[in-house]
């Protein structure tokens, strides 16, 4: 037999423990509903900061206008000093030569080049660009205003021109002599991760130079 209500009382003990599951329901669901919120904005402000991160990369990065051999070792026909005239990128940010790393790839090794300090263009005439494997950095060209500083060099507008100076004689470590038909490769790697590759030939004469293109 079908068992049946015989009292008002049974329906309404019905009628609330439906209602304590649907309630139940209820929170469950804000609680998941709060979770997923949570994690999307989570995921989407991530998802913006790598983007940022990957868009930094490819656009602050430098353009290279010239590369240049100088201080030629006419005794050992030898490039000592290398000359790379830089720019920043179309689209980049400003550039601070200073938290700038380099990376030269030579036949006798590799070595990471680290910003040393102001190169002015009066030490052109012969003084290195700092102690061993360190670059130095001169200043060519402001037009952005205020761009040397203790901090280093700033390229602060497409018009700006600086000079990234390795020293490449024998005794700084950098190589074991730049010399005719010789090459290498500088990665230059700025603050934000983006990277320009300059590959560096030395003549396969130097007699009678005093500076060459590589």
């Amino acid at each position: 037999m079908l068992e049946t209500f015989k009292r008002d009382d049974d329906r309404g003990q019905v009628g609330i423990g439906t209602l304590i599951v649907f309630i139940a329901m209820v929170l469950v669901a804000a609680i998941a509903a709060g979770v997923l919120i949570n994690t999307a904005g989570f995921l989407q402000s991530g998802a913006e900061e790598t983007g940022q991160q990957s868009s930094d990369q490819v656009t602050n990065r430098l353009d290279v206008v010239s590369v240049i051999g100088e201080n030629i070792d006419a005794a050992n026909s030898e490039v000592d000093r290398a000359v790379i005239t830089v720019k920043k990128a179309p689209g980049a940010n400003n550039i601070d030569l200073s938290s700038t790393t380099l990376q030269f790839v030579h036949s006798s090794g590799s070595s990471d080049l680290t910003y040393d300090g102001d190169f002015s263009a009066t030490d052109a005439s012969g003084a290195d660009p700092g102690d061993d494997v360190n670059f130095g950095v001169a200043e060519v060209q402001d037009e952005g205003g205020d761009s040397l500083s203790t901090d280093g060099v700033v390229l602060n507008d497409p018009a700006d021109r600086a000079q990234i100076v390795i020293d490449t004689s024998p005794d700084t470590g950098v190589t074991d002599g730049f010399g005719e038909g010789d090459t290498a490769t500088v990665k230059i790697n700025t603050q934000s991760g983006g990277t320009t590759e300059v590959r560096l030939v030395v003549p396969q004469t130097l007699s009678g130079d005093s500076a060459v293109g590589l």
